[in-house]
Parts: C-alpha cells; sequence; structure tokens
C-alpha cells in the first residue's frame, strides 16, 4: 500500500511537471501570427469600447410599455425569488432584462414598485 501511494505521488509530479514546461513553451510563442491576432484584439477592445453599452436598453423598454399600454396589457405581480425590500427595476438586471422590462411597466402602469414578500 505504502509503495503504491509513492508511485502515485511521482506520477502525479511528473505530469505537473509536463503540463508546466508544456504551458512555458505556449507563452514563449511570439511569432507574426501572434502579434497579428493581438493587434486585432486590441482593434476590436477599441471599437467595442468605444460604443455605448446599456444593458436596459431604453429604447426597447420604452417600446415594449407603449405596446403593452397600446394593448391594456395589466402587469402582473412579481412572483420570482429576486425582489427585496430597497430594490428599484435597475436592481433587477442583475438577473434578467426581462425582469427589468417588466418592473419597469409595473412601475409604470401602478406608478409604484412591485410589494415585497
Amino acid at each position: 500500500m505504502i509503495y503504491g501511494m509513492g508511485l502515485m505521488r511521482i506520477v502525479i509530479r511528473l505530469l505537473m511537471s509536463v503540463t508546466l514546461i508544456a504551458g512555458f513553451g505556449h507563452v514563449a510563442a511570439d511569432t507574426p501570427k501572434d502579434q497579428e491576432l493581438m493587434h486585432t484584439q486590441r482593434q476590436l477592445n477599441k471599437e467595442v469600447l468605444e460604443k455605448p453599452f446599456y444593458a436596459e436598453d431604453p429604447q426597447k423598454v420604452e417600446a415594449y410599455i407603449k405596446e403593452a399600454s397600446k394593448n391594456h396589457i395589466k402587469p402582473t405581480e412579481y412572483s420570482g425569488p429576486h425582489w427585496q425590500a430597497g430594490y428599484t427595476c435597475h436592481d433587477m438586471l442583475r438577473y434578467s432584462w426581462i425582469e427589468y422590462r417588466n418592473c419597469s411597466y409595473y412601475h409604470h402602469y401602478y406608478g409604484r414598485y412591485y410589494r415585497y414578500p
């Protein structure tokens, strides 16, 4: 039994060494293709950061509220697990865009937020 455990430790150390050596070999590679990929990635990052990003997408929320109001759709009470005391609709974005949208419509329709459980 002791012999088997010693052999197992040697095998594990050998595998870890091979993994580390292979990992360092990959990091050291600095070919023109790698440089081109890094340049492309930097360019994509720059393009993404230049555009404004709104998780709540106000135009879509307003369009939903306008359409639901036009069709006289009554919003339902919130029945999910996320609503807590002190929350606003913006807090619902961390869970789901649809929960945010529905909360916004509820607030628009009733003029108040959901009731607390």
